[in-house]
């Protein structure tokens, strides 16, 4: 594991992209933007267009695009880390890192659940929230953004917990169900403190996902009424139908699917959302690691997945592991709009894909070659180790 965080610039910054092939917006409302050229200073977006339009002028850094796809740098809204880039569930090294090279430059923490000897004392499961949240802050493995810090609810907790929590930085709750809290009631009380204080809730949804988790039904989903109904396609195991429609309908919140989770479940989620016209509510997540190992490609096969098995327009699909995401959870990423971070994942049609172009590969259920990845305007990676070749690929210059 590395032991140094990847260095910053020296100075001032100014990133230029150029020779867009295809510019997808990660915005549901107008998925593909008709420009060719980003700039970005400092980290962020300064402006998006024609190269001609554009100030171009003293770039730090000249991206040739070659014509390829650049997108938002992609989400996983449900991870579960614990130090740095290892994972005890499958004692794994380098997953963060993996999931970088499958176009991944955020990660939401759906709590440390897998540190070995997790407390369960209020006193101490405070304490491991702020330690995650800090050192994910403080170290960005391969200099990918993971918000960490999330504490499962625990009996006993009071309203000043939360107050002292959002106080000490943390911003985010623990997937609700796996603490000891596993009643709509109580849940609902802590979830509303929470919120109160700023800091988002997720909720497990669906069966056990390993021996000592439990049932979490429709039912307590609606009552306990978090932001997000996570893994809502299960974590592995899915609720019913009935109940699956129960929660679409019954709420407003975010509508995560995973790839840990029933595919069916998944697409007919999808469809329900899309019944509902609420397409805005479907977010993405890999619920890795876990006991199905872990996974650096599984927003791109989920984005894959849900456009071919689906039926949803690639561009839309894209949009559900970026935008999407970034909307709900209040990112400043995940949108290619000026002012925001300048973080981009450039792909195109993996080689000999039957599609006719990128947007066909993906529609047809083949996973993008990424070419490269960008966080913050600089350039984290090349040619991914883990994706089909791109046909085509950006460059330096």
């Amino acid at each position: 594991m590395a032991n140094d965080a990847p260095a910053g610039p020296a100075g001032p910054t100014k990133l230029v992209i150029r020779n867009i092939g295809l510019m997808l917006s990660g915005a549901l409302e107008n998925p593909v933007l008709d420009a060719d050229t980003i700039v970005a200073v400092d980290g962020r977006i300064a402006a998006i267009g024609r190269a001609k339009d554009v100030d171009t002028e003293g770039a730090t850094t000249v991206v040739d695009a070659h014509g390829t796809v650049v997108a938002p740098g992609l989400i996983d809204s449900h991870v579960h880390p614990v130090a740095g880039d290892w994972t005890p569930r499958q004692n794994q090294l380098g997953w963060i890192d993996s999931s970088l090279h499958g176009g991944v430059t955020t990660m939401i923490s759906a709590g440390e659940v897998h540190t070995p000897g997790r407390p369960r004392d209020i006193v101490g499961l405070k304490a491991m929230a702020i330690t995650a949240q800090r050192c994910f802050d403080a170290f960005r493995v391969a200099g990918v953004k993971l918000h960490a810090g999330a504490p499962v609810l625990e009996h006993g907790m009071t309203e000043d917990d939360f107050r002292e929590l959002a106080a000490a930085g943390v911003r985010l709750l623990g997937e609700v169900g796996l603490g000891g809290v596993k009643d709509g009631a109580n849940a609902r009380q802590m979830v509303g403190w929470a919120r109160q204080y700023g800091i988002q809730s997720t909720i497990h949804t669906g069966g056990p996902s390993i021996p000592g988790s439990g049932l979490i039904g429709a039912d307590m989903v609606l009552e306990a009424d978090t932001d997000v109904v996570g893994h809502v396609n299960g974590g592995h195991t899915a609720l019913p139908d009935a109940e699956i429609r129960c929660i679409c309908e019954g709420c407003r919140r975010g509508l995560e699917l995973v790839h840990n989770g029933n595919e069916r479940a998944a697409l007919y989620t999808l469809r329900l959302a899309r019944e509902m016209n609420q397409l805005d509510r479907i977010i993405l997540g890999t619920d890795g690691p876990a006991g199905s190992g872990v996974q650096p490609l599984g927003i791109a096969r989920m984005v894959s997945m849900l456009s071919s098995l689906g039926e949803v327009p690639a561009e839309i699909a894209f949009c559900f592991a970026t935008g999407n995401t970034a909307r709900l959870r209040a990112l400043d990423v995940g949108l290619i709009e000026v002012g925001r971070a300048a973080d981009f994942v450039i792909m195109d049609k993996a080689q000999h894909s039957a599609g006719k172009d990128f947007l066909d590969s993906i529609r047809l259920g083949d996973l993008p070659g990424i070419g490269m990845t960008i966080i913050d305007g600089l350039v984290r990676t090349g040619r991914s180790r883990n994706t089909p070749p791109a046909t085509r690929l950006p460059e330096v210059v």
